[in-house]
C-alpha cells in the first residue's frame, strides 16, 4: 500500500504479522516525511511529535487486540457527500443513493476522541468536499495533535485564509486532486480546474505547507500520470506525496477505465521506482495488498466512516451493521459484519475490478443478511 521514499523495501509477512508489518510502515513513511522537510524547523518538531505517537499508538492497538479487539491504525472519515464540483465517475455521488444527514460536530468529535483512545494513528478526511467543513476539520487537528489528518480536497475552496489556517495545524496534510496535466484533469474536473489547482499549490508553498496530490489511475491515464514529467512538476508546485488511487468502476459502463493487471504491475514497480528516485513519498491505494496477506479492509488496516456516520469496510464498499451516531467506535468495530470479512479476506484477492470488494458486493451483501 505504502512505498515511503528512497530505498524503502517491504518484506512479505502474512497472517497476524501483517500488522506489525503495516505499523512498521507507517513509521517508516513519517520517517521518510521527517527526511524530507528536515530543512523546515516548523515542521520538524511537528514531524517528530507524530512519529513518536504513532509507535505509541501501535503498543496502544496491540494491547486492545490482545483484548479482543482489532483496531486499525488508518480511519478514513468522509465527512460530507457535498461537493463543489461534479466530476466525471465519482464515486461518493453514485454511492450516494438516497439523502443522508451529516454527522453533527459532536458526533464527529465524539468518534476522533475515541479513536485516539483506541489507537488510530492516522484519519484519511474525504467527502465529498470535505472543505465546507473547513473550520471542523482545523479544530480537529488542534484538539487531537497526536493525530494525522491527511484531508482529500479538490482544492477550490483553499484561498489565502483557509491556507492561513491549515498551515497553522502542521497535523494537517492537504492533497489536492489532479488527474495528470491539464487535459486529463479538466476533462474530468472541469475547464480552468488545472490552473486554479497549480495556483492553490503556489499558495500551500509558500505558507510552507507539507502538501500532497492525489490522482486517479485509469487503463487511459496511467501513462500521463506515471510520466516523470508529471511528478517533476507537481515537485516545482511543491508537492510532496503523490497517492495513487486505482480507478473503481462504481459508476456503470465505466469497466473500460479499470486497470489491467499488466498496468497495476507497472503502477507497483513505477512507485517503487519513483521512491527511490525522487525525494518525496508515493502511496499506492488500495497497492500491494499481497504483501500483507490480503485485503485490508474491514479494520485489518483500515476502515470507512460515511457522512452519516456509517462504519463501513472501504469507501468501495457502501455496507454497515453499525452507526457511530448511536454506537461507540469500540462496539462498531466489534460488528459480526466487519470480522466476517476480516475471517474470510482470503478471497478478496486482487481482481480486475479495480477493488476485491467492489467486485464481491453481493458476497459482501449477504453478509449482512447473516
Amino acid at each position: 500500500m505504502i512505498h515511503g521514499g528512497r530505498g524503502s523495501t517491504v518484506e512479505t509477512k502474512t497472517g497476524g504479522g501483517y500488522r506489525d508489518l503495516f505499523d512498521r510502515t507507517i513509521s517508516e513513511t513519517l520517517g521518510q516525511a521527517l527526511r524530507i522537510i528536515r530543512a523546515d524547523p516548523s515542521l520538524l518538531i511537528t514531524g517528530t511529535a507524530l512519529l513518536r505517537y504513532q509507535k505509541k499508538g501501535a503498543l496502544i492497538r496491540r494491547n486492545n487486540e490482545k483484548g479482543g479487539l482489532l483496531v486499525p491504525p488508518v480511519m478514513i472519515v468522509s465527512i460530507t457527500s457535498r461537493c463543489n464540483l461534479t466530476c466525471a465517475g465519482c464515486y461518493m455521488k453514485q454511492r450516494q443513493r438516497t439523502a443522508a444527514s451529516e454527522m453533527t460536530p459532536e458526533i464527529l468529535r465524539s468518534i476522533v476522541s475515541e479513536a485516539a483512545e483506541l489507537g488510530v494513528s492516522v484519519i484519511v478526511i474525504a467527502g465529498g468536499e470535505p472543505l465546507l467543513r473547513k473550520q471542523e476539520i482545523v479544530d480537529l487537528a488542534r484538539s487531537f495533535p497526536q493525530i494525522l489528518f491527511p484531508v482529500f480536497t479538490n482544492g477550490l475552496l483553499i484561498d489565502e485564509e483557509a491556507v492561513a489556517s491549515l498551515a497553522d495545524q502542521k497535523n494537517i496534510v492537504p492533497v489536492i486532486s489532479f488527474e495528470g496535466f491539464r487535459q486529463e484533469t479538466d476533462r474530468r474536473r472541469g475547464p480552468g480546474v488545472y490552473d486554479r489547482l497549480l495556483s492553490t499549490c503556489s499558495l500551500l508553498k509558500s505558507r510552507r505547507n507539507f502538501t500532497g496530490c492525489s490522482v486517479t489511475v485509469t487503463s487511459s491515464t496511467i501513462d500521463q500520470v506515471l510520466d516523470e514529467r508529471f511528478i517533476a512538476s507537481m515537485m516545482d508546485a511543491g508537492v510532496r506525496a503523490f497517492v495513487f488511487v486505482e480507478y473503481v468502476p462504481i459508476e456503470s459502463g465505466t469497466k473500460n477505465l479499470v486497470l489491467t493487471p499488466d498496468q497495476r504491475k507497472r503502477l507497483t514497480t513505477t512507485i517503487q521506482s519513483f521512491s527511490e528516485k525522487f525525494p518525496a513519498l508515493f502511496i499506492g491505494f488500495p497497492g500491494d495488498e499481497e504483501v500483507y496477506g490480503g485485503c485490508l479492509a474491514a479494520g485489518r488496516g483500515f476502515v470507512h466512516i460515511s457522512p452519516s456516520g456509517d462504519l463501513e469496510p472501504c469507501p468501495a464498499a457502501p455496507f454497515s451493521d453499525a452507526n457511530l451516531a448511536r454506537v461507540s467506535l469500540k462496539e462498531g468495530l466489534r460488528s459480526n459484519f466487519l470480522q466476517e470479512i476480516r475471517e474470510n479476506h482470503a478471497r478478496l484477492v486482487e481482481t480486475d475490478g479495480g477493488c476485491a470488494l467492489w467486485t464481491n458486493q453481493e458476497w459482501v451483501k449477504g453478509l449482512l443478511g447473516k
